[in-house]
């Protein structure tokens, strides 16, 4: 998805007193390394931190992909929303229907995931378990779910936090209980109850 789909995330975020900016990539188009150098260079360029970073679904996995392959960045947390840490069954579901080329050069990193989080971050993921979304007709999922990744495939060791809403994957960016949960983390590190 385009920067254009995070505005409505953005607007809640900055009406609880964040300063925002929207991160657009075509990480499908180009793959995540240009998309993680691009998001690099901008975060270079404000020292002045902490910068944290939110991003739905590739956007979260491109956001700890640039955490830890740069050093130097200033400090910030950061909030994945639906991101398939651990990679995506559905993704992994489309490549074995010979539907693997609509996941674009991202493809490896959506099948497999990371397999660790950047160090001295702290990371904080948001799992939807409202199973509407395409994805299941490619997931074959066998426990909660927002439609397109498992609430499963969220989770990584050393989160900071972890939270399970009763949203789908694509609804979580409109989501006002969504943003209350991104702004507590980003202010106290874990998510208010």
């Amino acid at each position: 998805m385009r920067g254009l789909t995070m505005l409505p995330l953005a607007r809640r975020l900055r009406a609880r007193g964040f300063s925002t900016e929207v991160f657009d990539y075509a990480s499908l188009l180009k793959g995540p390394a240009p998309s993680v150098d691009r998001l690099a260079a901008r975060l270079l360029a404000r020292r002045d931190g902490p910068v944290h970073l939110v991003g739905h679904s590739l956007g979260g996995l491109v956001a700890l992909e640039t955490a830890s392959s740069w050093a130097g960045l200033p400090p910030g947390r950061i909030v994945c929303l639906g991101s398939p840490l651990a990679g995506s069954g559905a993704a992994r579901g489309m490549a074995r229907h010979h539907l693997g080329g609509l996941l674009g050069r991202s493809a490896r990193l959506l099948k497999s995931g990371l397999y660790t989080l950047p160090g001295g971050r702290e990371v904080g993921v948001v799992a939807g378990a409202r199973a509407t979304g395409l994805g299941k007709l490619f997931g074959g999922f066998d426990g909660p779910n927002d439609g397109t990744v498992a609430v499963w495939e969220t989770r990584l060791p050393n989160l900071a936090d972890h939270r399970v809403l009763p949203v789908s994957h694509t609804g979580m960016i409109f989501s006002a209980e969504v943003a209350a949960q991104v702004a507590g983390f980003l202010s106290d590190g874990r998510f208010p109850a």
